[in-house]
């Protein structure tokens, strides 16, 4: 692989520097395109099994901020459900309903979108997921395939795809967008959801969202446009859309360390929430795609 020459475009990268992974306890080098923006780890980890075991499953691997396993046995009790709640009612604001929608979770981790899809809506939910920790989420009756023969078997057939917090994980992340696009039929929605390394742009080695363990590809909206164009979408801005208030809560709370529900958390307002982490991140700002 040329580290020189951007994954997306085929333009000319710069070195950002060197970032260090607390996990691995080792340095890898952040670059990042002249022409299309695009950033990534040059020389990242691929031992995936190594990474995505159970340790990280529990919040004691790359991530300390996520517990997959407390989430898939307390759904009921995660601050999680903000961000399924969040992303159920912009779903449905965007095609105008979700009777009967057939809707596939990419990069589900432990199921908890499509538990929730189950139990709340009319949608025929299903995820995708090669982590350890989808063997589990199946011993509970959670729809998820592993393998992607699985996914080849229904070409074209879903109306959405979801993608929350996967693209940044992907070495190649046009090929993944592929992958997802041949999934949907034309005009189905991809919603997908990735830091906006845009208000960072100056400091992106010291961005607090470079994880470079886990974390390895990085997009501002534009190059996020040109990445879903490229992979057979027409890109579309969330604006505000109703769910993303609640989105932006579930992710303000995550990152001071929050993990369970309880009466206070419920009574946070998510829209001034929202508003406010939305004016640092600008995470709105971010396309979805419509499959052409």
């Amino acid at each position: 692989m040329n580290t020189e020459t951007c994954r997306l475009c085929g333009g000319s990268t710069e070195a950002l520097g060197a970032v260090f992974g607390t996990f691995s306890q080792r340095h890898y080098m952040l670059r990042r395109c002249t022409r299309c923006r695009y950033a990534f780890i040059a020389d990242p980890w691929t031992e995936f099994e190594r990474i995505y075991d159970e340790r990280y499953y529990a919040g004691h691997g790359a991530d300390p901020l996520v517990d997959y396993n407390f989430e898939l046995a307390e759904p009921a009790a995660t601050i999680r459900r903000y961000e399924w709640s969040g992303i159920t009612r912009l779903v449905g604001s965007l095609l105008g309903g979700l009777d009967g929608v057939r809707w596939l979770d990419f990069g589900c981790g432990n199921g908890g979108l499509v538990r929730h899809l189950l139990a709340t809506t009319n949608v025929v939910a299903s995820g995708f997921e090669q982590g350890s920790i989808a063997a589990k989420a199946r011993q509970l009756g959670i729809p998820i395939a592993s393998d992607d023969s699985d996914l080849n078997r229904q070409p074209g057939s879903l109306d959405v795809v979801s993608a929350i917090e996967v693209i940044e994980h992907t070495v190649d992340p046009l090929a993944e967008l592929r992958k997802i696009r041949a999934l949907l039929r034309p005009g189905g929605l991809l919603v997908l959801t990735t830091g906006n390394a845009a208000p960072f742009a100056d400091r992106l080695a010291s961005w607090s969202y470079v994880r470079p363990e886990i974390h390895v590809s990085f997009f501002e909206p534009g190059t996020l446009a040109l990445a879903l164009g490229q992979a057979g979408f027409r890109p579309a801005s969330i604006g505000s859309a109703r769910g993303f208030d609640e989105i932006l809560k579930f992710k303000v709370l995550k990152n001071l360390g929050v993990k369970r529900r309880n009466r206070f958390t419920d009574l946070i307002p998510a829209r001034p929430v929202g508003l406010a982490a939305d004016r640092r991140t600008r995470l709105s700002r971010m396309p979805l795609g419509w499959a052409v």
